[in-house]
C-alpha cells in the first residue's frame, strides 16, 4: 500500500504543472529605484561560407562587445536562474509539507477505516444473534399455540363426551 502512494504521489509530482517554471520578468520600479540598463541581443549575422573554406573568425574589436554584453547577461542569467532554483525549492518545499498532509490524512482516514470495519462486523453479529432469537420466539409462540390447542381440544372433547353420557 505504501509503494503504491508513493508511486502515485511521485507520478502526480511528474506531471505536475507546478514543475514548469515561467520565465521571470522584472519587477516594475517603484520611485527611486533606477532602471537597470538592457542590452539588446547582438544583431544575428548571416555569413555564407565556401564549401571548401572553413568559418571565419570575427574581429577582436567584435569580440571585445560581445564579451561585454555575455557579461551583462550572464549575470542577469544568473540571477534568473537564482530566482528559478529558489522557486524550485519552495516547490519542493510545498510538495513535501503536501505529501507529509496527505499521508498523516490516509493514516487517519486508514485507523478510521479500520475502526468502522469492526462496528460493521459487530452490528452484523448483533443482527444475527437478535434473528436468531426473533426466530427462537416464534417457534415457542408456536408450540404454546400448538399445546394450548391441543389441551382445548381435550377440554371441549370431556366436556361433549361427558354431557353425552349424562343424556342416556
Amino acid at each position: 500500500m505504501r509503494t503504491v502512494v508513493s508511486s502515485v504521489f511521485s507520478l502526480l509530482l511528474f506531471c505536475s504543472p507546478a514543475w514548469a517554471v515561467e520565465p521571470t520578468t522584472p519587477a516594475s520600479p517603484t520611485a527611486g529605484q533606477q532602471i537597470p540598463p538592457t542590452t539588446p541581443p547582438p544583431p544575428a549575422t548571416v555569413q555564407t561560407i565556401p564549401a571548401n573554406r572553413p568559418g571565419v573568425i570575427p574581429s577582436a574589436a567584435h569580440n571585445t562587445a560581445n564579451a561585454q554584453e555575455q557579461k551583462l547577461t550572464a549575470e542577469q542569467l544568473a540571477k534568473t536562474k537564482f530566482q528559478q532554483d529558489a522557486k524550485v525549492k519552495a516547490l519542493v518545499k510545498d510538495q513535501e509539507s503536501r505529501l507529509q498532509q496527505l499521508e498523516k490524512a490516509n493514516l487517519d482516514a486508514l485507523s478510521q477505516n479500520q475502526e468502522l470495519q469492526l462496528k460493521n462486523d459487530n452490528l452484523a453479529v448483533q443482527v444475527q444473534v437478535l434473528q436468531s432469537e426473533r426466530s427462537a420466539q416464534m417457534f415457542l409462540y408456536g408450540a404454546v399455540t400448538l399445546a394450548l390447542g391441543v389441551l382445548l381440544g381435550f377440554l371441549i372433547a370431556s366436556y361433549v363426551y361427558g354431557k353425552r353420557r349424562r343424556q342416556w
